[in-house]
């Protein structure tokens, strides 16, 4: 079987990028210590702090996708199959999900941090449906990629049948 750890870092990675960048850039509804009342985002130095933690937030999404990238060459290298694409997207869904469960528990709800919207009064049902999401792409994801496992198991016990007609 391929590697599932390839997929799960670039899922990690990129549900981190999804993140920073449509809801911390495009849409500017939080960063990562907006909720924070040293650092409020609506004064030059708190933004400016913000604007520092969303790159360090950026960069380990970064090194996530990196890591999920050599651990990809590095399977290949040791001549493990490559996964088919429900396989491994199914991988990088359940990754994403993994990091909207772990990054809204921490930063939502038990440090407080930030709020998926802090732009409103009441943020709880916005951090609530950000969980929801997040459990649904993983269990989606792990769906997606358990019917990956079973076609390429399907593809191999196929080609054994043909290898052993062929003797």
């Amino acid at each position: 079987m391929p590697s599932k750890v390839s997929g799960l870092l670039y899922g990690l990675g990129f549900g981190g990028f999804i993140d920073g960048i449509v809801l911390h850039q495009i849409l500017q509804w939080h960063h990562m210590v907006s909720h924070v009342e040293e650092y409020p985002a609506d004064t030059v130095a708190g933004l400016e702090v913000n604007t520092l933690a969303d790159g360090f937030f950026h960069m380990a999404t970064w090194v996530l996708v990196l890591a999920g990238s050599i651990a990809a060459i590095k399977a290949w290298r040791e001549g493990r199959f490559a996964p088919s694409w429900s396989f491994h997207f199914g991988l990088v869904l359940a990754g994403w999900g993994m990091f909207n469960l772990v990054e809204g528990i921490v930063d939502h709800h038990l440090l407080g941090v930030h709020h998926v919207r802090d732009d409103v009064g009441s943020p709880l049902s916005w951090d609530l449906g950000f969980l929801a999401f997040g459990a649904l792409l993983l269990v989606g994801g792990w769906l997606l990629h358990k019917r990956g496992i079973a076609a390429m198991e399907r593809r191999a016990r196929g080609g054994e049948e043909r290898a052993s007609v062929g003797r």
